[in-house]
């Protein structure tokens, strides 16, 4: 079974991302996929002073959301676009984490209230994750979300269940690809490891 959490990137009071991302992880776990929400807001990481990987003393809660973007086959992030660009608990998120995000594919669904379904913050985190090594390869954006979804998560538009349904397969195909090259360059590299004359 893969392993795609959903990271809910906002902890805004009246937060309307919390909606799509309940929606993206019932549909990921119907599609027969281990999708738990990692919600920032329950997390609560504080202010980033250094990566984890330079750090013996952890916040509560850092280790667990490293582990789990760690052994993700790949993630989903939700996020509102504030001001034109991403909302800080997110930002300071990512920014704990490196080695974890390597090559691991993401699906990016942005939440904008109005009609552009948070075009800049898109394409923002499409930057910062190839910038940190990650592989940005889906995206959906949600425009109006007041309106398009219920407080359920359930989508009041149709088209969102086919435009996530290809979020899936993309993450699905690539977390697949992926992991299969993962795995041949271990067997690769733990044969060139071996005694020497053996193929």
């Amino acid at each position: 079974m893969l392993k795609i959490p959903v990271i809910v990137g906002s902890v805004r009071r009246g937060r309307q991302s919390a909606k799509v991302a309940r929606f993206a992880s019932d549909r990921l776990e119907k599609a027969g996929v281990a999708a738990p929400l990692l919600d920032l807001a329950e997390i609560g990481l504080p202010v980033m002073e250094e990566r984890l990987s330079k750090r013996d003393d952890p916040p509560p809660g850092l280790v667990e959301f490293a582990r789990a973007v760690a052994e993700a086959d790949a993630v989903v992030v939700v996020s509102p676009e504030y001001n034109g660009s991403v909302p800080g608990a997110l930002k300071n998120a990512l920014d704990y984490l490196y080695a974890e995000w390597d090559r691991k594919p993401v699906g990016i669904l942005t939440v904008s209230t109005g009609g552009f379904g948070g075009v800049n913050v898109q394409n923002q985190l499409q930057l910062l994750f190839l910038k940190i090594k990650a592989l940005p390869v889906a995206a959906m954006p949600v425009s109006h979300v007041s309106r398009s979804f219920g407080e359920d998560g359930e989508p009041r538009e149709d088209h969102y269940e086919a435009s996530f349904a290809r979020v899936v397969e993309t993450l699905s195909w690539y977390a697949g690809a992926v992991g299969a090259a993962k795995r041949a360059g271990a067997a690769k590299a733990t044969g060139a490891a071996g005694p020497a004359g053996t193929a």
